[in-house]
């Protein structure tokens, strides 16, 4: 009889340690699957939801000259890709592309319009660079910047290509 009850005190022992590797294992899970869904890949960065305005042929035309737009625009396309090494990088060398990107402003575009729209390309450029570099931002929070910046820069182009289609529309005379 007391065998019994030994072995039956064992049993539940063992059966109870036993458990508590299985929830160990799902707490080790956990951590896992929260780490990767702390990185911000390209493929969250393709799941952004905004409209992004393209610019016209006329207004890729007119703004070739403006080099820092076109680097903007490639660096852009590295961010979608999921390359943050611009945005990231040293805070004094994003001030002075924002300080060359208004300065290489083409004449015809320094509309109030437009300029309003570089000044808010400048705070999302900086607000982003901000949001990576810190550790202590969550990760919305930093996607959220990143789709600040898309809307800002497509909003810029949306401007561009009204500016232009308005001269155009302002040219022609009435018959």
């Amino acid at each position: 009889m007391k065998i019994r009850f030994v072995i039956l005190i064992l049993s539940c022992i063992l059966v109870t340690n036993c458990d508590d590797d299985s929830k160990s294992d799902a707490t080790v899970d956990t951590i896992v699957d929260v780490e990767e869904n702390s990185r911000i890949t390209a493929k969250t960065i393709e799941n952004i939801d905004y409209k992004d305005f393209v610019l016209s042929p006329e207004s890729k035309e007119a703004i070739l000259s403006w080099g820092e737009y076109q680097e903007l625009l490639r660096q852009l396309s590295f961010l979608k890709r999921g390359d943050f090494s611009f945005f990231d990088g040293d805070k004094e060398t994003l001030k002075k592309f924002i300080t060359d990107f208004k300065k290489g402003l083409p004449s015809e575009f320094s509309t109030n319009p437009i300029l309003s729209r570089n000044a808010i390309i400048e705070t999302e450029l900086l607000k982003l660079n901000e949001n990576l570099t810190l550790d202590n931002i969550e990760r919305k929070e930093k996607i959220a910047s990143i789709k600040g910046l898309f809307i800002a820069f497509s909003n810029l182009n949306d401007m561009i290509n009204k500016k232009l289609e308005r001269d155009m529309y302002n040219k022609i005379l009435p018959e």
